[in-house]
């Protein structure tokens, strides 16, 4: 089968980025809610005022990104694992031993700096970068380390958390980083790999190589953010005000629990199909349809008080996290080259952290406010609804650009 031997030539590059992916988990919003109730009570903040502090910490670690973040154009992917895994291993014990806000603010600041913007930040540079003709293929089977980890992390956590503390199971995350996950990722990624094909795609017309001055000028590139900042925005402000939302709908706290056993393996299935179809169309030849299952998706959780709405809405945000998940990999190359790729893709994985920031910080502040939190819901999935039409314009036009150039 294709999928074999794609896996059997390039194991160890997929296994490192998957890896990546997968530990990046300590740095999301899922695996850091998991110690919000704990957080709140320890140091008295309301839902909005952690969700503020969550939001300036998450801001910041936005506005660093794009300059850390070149250093993958710069030195080996190998060596930024070096650099990156044990400051996110630091960020941990910061989490554990931390009694002041001003210290909770730091540790968070660096989890999502190095969690969830460098691990994934550096998976996916390398993916596009290392990879022309199965990029989708190898973009798509890195990316679902995210889900694996999200299946995988939060029943284990709260199982440790039982035993020594929520204090006790962020040691246990420092020491997994250090012991495990260091000298694995760096074992399997410390030998570079060239792309296989230097042949294009008829279909896929080579892209020139765009300097991230020149994209930040490029009006296809903000057009662009305005869809691809949508499912970071809406998924992470869900995934936070879950407790909020089950005790509004009257669902016991097993209902959301379940539900992401299901969108996590949605969003694997449909991650690992993206794939196919960006090797066979393009990125940009799909660009339109991610938005369609998430726009669905917050109808239903708006207009819905029974569990099923849950279940639905999981399943159908897994179908769009997994076509975004490689889609976003593999567009950037494809519209702006590789040379470059570290620098262009550290400012855009900013903007989705940013994303992920506003989301929990100004839907809190709407909730205090006394706004309903299902008529938000259902504003997400209008703009969402607007998106699609956008990404279809912005796939015409990268299309007739690129066409343009050949």
């Amino acid at each position: 089968m294709p999928v074999l031997h794609f896996l059997r030539d390039n194991a160890r590059w997929v296994a490192g980025g998957f890896l990546l992916t997968f530990f990046s988990s300590f740095g999301q919003t899922y695996f850091i809610s998991l110690s919000a109730g704990d957080i709140r009570s320890e140091y008295g903040l309301s839902n909005g005022g952690f969700g503020t502090l969550y939001m300036i910490a998450t801001l910041a670690s936005a506005a660093t990104l794009p300059q850390i973040g070149k250093i993958v154009d710069r030195i080996s992917v190998a060596s930024t694992v070096l650099l990156a895994a044990p400051i996110l291993a630091i960020a941990c014990v910061l989490m554990a031993w931390s009694k002041s806000l001003v210290l909770l603010v730091v540790a968070i600041y660096l989890l999502r700096l190095f969690g969830q913007g460098m691990f994934t930040h550096i998976a996916m540079t390398a993916m596009g970068r290392w990879f022309a003709a199965q990029r989708g293929r190898a973009i798509s089977l890195t990316a679902i380390g995210v889900n694996f980890g999200e299946a995988l992390f939060p029943i284990s956590f709260v199982g440790v958390a039982a035993l020594i503390g929520w204090r006790g199971s962020w040691l246990v995350a420092a020491a997994l980083l250090v012991l495990v996950a260091l000298p694995l990722i760096y074992t399997l990624l410390k030998l570079e790999r060239t792309p296989q094909s230097v042949v294009q795609d008829p279909n896929r017309p080579v892209a020139r190589e765009w300097t991230r001055s020149e994209v930040v000028r490029d009006p296809l590139f903000w057009a662009s953010l305005l869809g691809v900042l949508a499912p970071p925005f809406i998924g992470t402000t869900i995934f936070f005000h879950q407790v909020y939302l089950s005790e509004l709908r009257g669902w016991p706290p097993s209902v959301f629990a379940a539900s992401f056993a299901i969108m996590s393996a949605m969003t694997i299935l449909f991650a690992l199909i993206a794939g196919q179809l960006v090797d066979r169309f393009s990125a940009v030849r799909i660009l339109p349809s991610f938005l369609i299952p998430l726009s669905l998706s917050c109808f239903v959780l708006a207009s819905t008080d029974a569990p099923w709405g849950a279940y639905a809405f999981m399943a159908l945000m897994g179908i769009s996290y997994g076509f975004s998940s490689t889609l976003f990999g593999a567009l950037w190359p494809e519209l702006y080259g590789t040379r470059h790729l570290g620098g262009i893709r550290s400012l855009i994985v900013a903007f989705m952290v940013f994303a992920t920031a506003m989301g929990p910080g100004l839907t809190g502040g709407l909730i205090d406010a006394g706004v309903s939190y299902p008529g938000q819901i259902a504003a997400m999935g209008v703009y969402c609804v607007a998106m699609i039409v956008i990404m279809t314009l912005v796939s015409r036009r990268a299309l007739s650009r690129s066409n343009a150039k050949t």
